[in-house]
């Protein structure tokens, strides 16, 4: 990393031409991935990346650049090169760079690159072999193992030198059972701010088998009726809909730009009273969470909705210049080739008083959904389809036969109106998010819940 007497120099010439607040942010990240079909292994890729990006703000404008030549002439360079996007004189402005130190959140146990790939490989082999021998339907199995370690390093000119170092590990398995001209998939996919000692708190056999029991499962499903019906949407990624068709509205990358559903709604009603929502970057070792966010903030519990009623948005600093807001410490990013913007880190449902067994006793006809796949949304208007992993009929008050071929379409604004229980069984579980600042590692997270109606895809 740069010395903090080249950072405050690249620092002073973002300022030359009247901008009022300039950013460096610097990153090293080491990846280890490891993918394997049936239990040998397909791919194996190991990287690193290095660089760092300049941001200067002049008002309620930004201008962004990045390199991974860190050379301090090529930083001068970049940093007067950006500065000359805006025409004015300098500011008075005069910072002293001091480094934040803090307390790491978030320690990990094991560090990755002190283990062997033959190691990381066997984990993941466990896996594959499980789901494999689960049942004489499952044809193919897809396993990887994924570890990341990155370091960054952010100055500003408010004097401001902050570094965080994030860990993170994750297991995936796709599970493709077959039989006849028939075929599904099962996939699960738990994950971690942490290191190897994630994989002795976890069952690595039992997440490839999670993977294939959902496949067979799906395989001598029936096809899912189609209706508008009580849909209940089981715990853990069951809150990838929450995520998606919310989530994303309450962030001030739309918000700000008028392009969100929730614009305006503060302190309103946009929920059932049952409901209560957060975003909560802090909790220990959780896969999306860190000490700071990427503007170098300390991360935060964020509360967006209480009892129905809209408390907040995630608010990174820009966008809060634009709305009048302080930043939540909502601002993430891929990488030092993004330009960061406000996102999500942990974000769920909170628990309810309800029971699922209550939810599915009192529903007379209806879709239980016990976990979702991906989907689509459009945040400006909340519109959504998501697809069901696996699903099962609900008659007269009993789970009467699972069924495939589920889509759950919706308005998010609307579907939020319409939860009408909240279950006690939080989970969470892991994904990534894509977006304008690029992918990251993001928890959704609910407990089960029930929409009063929903329109359900399937076949007539």
């Amino acid at each position: 990393m740069l010395e903090k007497a080249q950072l405050h120099e690249i620092l002073e010439a973002c300022l030359s031409s009247g901008g009022d607040h300039a950013e460096i942010f610097e990153e090293r990240k080491v990846t280890h991935q490891y993918s394997l079909l049936n239990g040998k292994v397909d791919n194996a890729n190991s990287g690193m990346i290095y660089g760092a990006g300049i941001r200067i703000f002049h008002g309620n404008e930004s201008v962004y650049g990045y390199s991974n030549d860190t050379s301090m002439e090529n930083m001068m360079h970049m940093a007067e090169k950006l500065a000359q996007s805006f025409e004015g004189e300098r500011k008075e402005i005069t910072f002293e760079l001091k480094e934040v130190v803090y307390e790491n959140k978030h320690p990990i146990k094991i560090d990755p690159e002190n283990v062997s790939s033959d190691k990381k490989i066997e984990l993941a082999r466990k896996a594959s072999l499980a789901a494999m021998n689960y049942d004489e339907v499952i044809k193919k199995v897809m396993a990887s193992y994924l570890d990341e370690k990155q370091e960054v390093a952010i100055s500003n000119t408010e004097g401001k030198y902050i570094r965080d170092t994030r860990i993170r590990t994750r297991l995936a398995v796709q599970a493709i059972a077959m039989e006849g001209d028939k075929m599904e998939t099962g996939f699960y996919g738990p994950g971690a701010s942490k290191g190897l000692e994630f994989y002795d708190e976890i069952d690595v056999e039992e997440a490839g088998r999670e993977a294939a029991r959902i496949a067979k499962t799906m395989l001598f499903a029936d096809e899912c009726p189609s209706g508008t019906m009580p849909v209940i949407i089981d715990n853990g990624f069951g809150g990838v809909i929450f995520h998606e068709a919310c989530g994303h509205a309450l962030e001030a990358s739309a918000v700000a730009k008028g392009q969100s559903v929730f614009c305006g709604k503060l302190n309103e009603k946009i929920a059932n009273e049952k409901v209560s929502a957060v975003d909560d970057g802090t909790i220990p070792n959780a896969w999306g969470s860190a000490n700071i966010d990427d503007e170098g903030n300390f991360t935060k519990r964020n509360l967006l909705i209480e009892k129905g009623i809209l408390k907040g948005y995630m608010v990174d600093s820009l966008n809060g210049r634009r709305m009048n807001m302080p930043s939540t410490s909502s601002s993430r990013r891929q990488s030092y080739k993004y330009e960061t913007t406000s996102r999500m880190t942990n974000t769920f449902i909170l628990p309810g008083e309800d029971e699922l067994e209550d939810m599915i006793k009192d529903t007379a006809y209806g879709l239980y959904c016990k976990s979702m796949s991906g989907g689509s949304v459009n945040p400006s208007t909340g519109d959504f389809n998501f697809a069901v992993q696996e699903g099962y009929l609900i008659r007269d008050g009993k789970i009467v036969k699972p069924v495939k071929g589920a889509s759950l379409i919706g308005n998010g604004a609307e579907t939020l109106l319409k939860i009408d229980r909240v279950g006690k069984n939080l989970s969470r579980a892991q994904g990534m998010c894509g977006a304008s600042s690029g992918s990251i590692p993001t928890d959704v997270g609910q407990p089960a819940i029930r929409v009063s109606s929903m329109i359900v895809g399937g076949r007539e």
